[in-house]
């Protein structure tokens, strides 16, 4: 009979003899139960603009109290915030604030949402949970970025404070996952239909091109054309271009020809809202129907001027999202 325990929040499904981590270097096997490491410590805590997250269908212009924390169960060779991502919980040097008092902070902010990101939300997921559940009381909306891999057996108490998501689909291969980022792509997928499906959740996906790792455009364009079969043509879409980080200082940053390339493809998918991300290109948000700016954009600020209530002031079609 095994001492080990395997931990049922990703589908790495670590087993763990007792006091042994997992992957994350965030959860660790205590008691026959495998915990966080070290429930609630953050690296950091900031007010955000909603859009930044990126979350740009719901509402904009937001102040978004953003926390994080250390660990990922994703091992990206690019990795962009390797610097908390990629710190073990055991050696980090972070501070702790209870779900209290990051409500309290919220509202000193006058910020109407928490956002959960910076590395992996789900490997501290009990503190998520708690600090979310106390926002709703408090009537705020809770937010999460996060890379999706998260067992099926998670995913109903993971999600269930949480209103909106961006999910980080770092390719679409199983051999890009394997090679990149220790992972798969399948459970990632399923975290998308299933957050698609959720009543009243609200959902963007990105996608970080990376030269000559995941930017072919066969393999793009397989991406685009899942998303409108399976999640519909009003998932916002971000398409970010990388910059040489973590292991994978040797490639190139992603030249805005690539950005382009990717959104031309997106839109030939049917997919209506695609935004270029770290390249200097108009992400305004137009009207599917008549092409009407309905949203601009100044870097990580709006301007709604040409709709109302969600709905175009030029053709009255319905703009996706959640406004207020």
């Amino acid at each position: 009979m095994s001492d080990k325990i395997s931990c049922p929040v990703c589908p790495h499904h670590c087993s763990l003899a007792d006091n042994q981590t997992g992957i994350c270097g965030a959860r660790i096997a205590r008691n026959g139960q495998v915990v966080p490491v070290d429930d609630g410590i953050l690296s950091a805590i900031h007010v955000d603009p909603i859009e930044k997250k990126p979350l740009n269908h719901y509402l904009p212009g937001a102040g978004a109290l953003s926390l994080g924390s250390f660990g990922c169960n994703l091992k990206c060779k690019g990795c962009q915030n390797d610097s908390i991502s990629q710190v073990p919980v055991c050696r980090a040097r972070g501070f702790k604030l209870t779900p209290e008092q990051i409500i309290s902070e919220a509202g000193h902010h006058h910020c109407p949402v928490i956002a959960y990101t910076y590395n992996e939300p789900i490997i501290w997921a009990e503190f998520v949970q708690k600090t979310a559940a106390a926002a709703h009381a408090h009537g705020l909306k809770n937010v999460m970025v996060t890379a999706g891999y998260v067992a099926p057996e998670s995913r109903d108490s993971l999600f269930e404070h949480i209103d909106a998501a961006n999910v980080d689909l770092k390719g679409f291969t199983e051999d890009f996952y394997r090679s990149w980022a220790n992972a798969s792509l399948k459970p990632v997928l399923e975290t998308l239909e299933y957050l698609h499906r959720k009543p009243g959740f609200w959902l963007e996906i990105t996608t970080l091109l990376i030269p000559g790792i995941n930017d072919d455009p066969d393999s793009l364009k397989a991406e685009f054309d899942w998303i409108a079969q399976k999640l519909g043509p009003d998932v916002p879409v971000h398409l970010s271009a990388f910059h040489p980080a973590h292991r994978a200082m040797d490639i190139p940053r992603t030249p805005v020809e690539t950005i382009l390339m990717a959104k031309d493809l997106a839109v030939q998918s049917g997919l209506h809202y695609i935004y270029p991300g770290n390249v200097p290109v108009p992400s305004d948000t137009r009207c599917p129907g008549c092409t009407n700016i309905v949203i601009r954009r100044f870097g990580f600020q709006t301007e709604i001027s040409g709709m109302q209530e969600g709905i175009c002031s030029h053709c009255g079609q319905k703009i996706a999202g959640v406004w207020n």
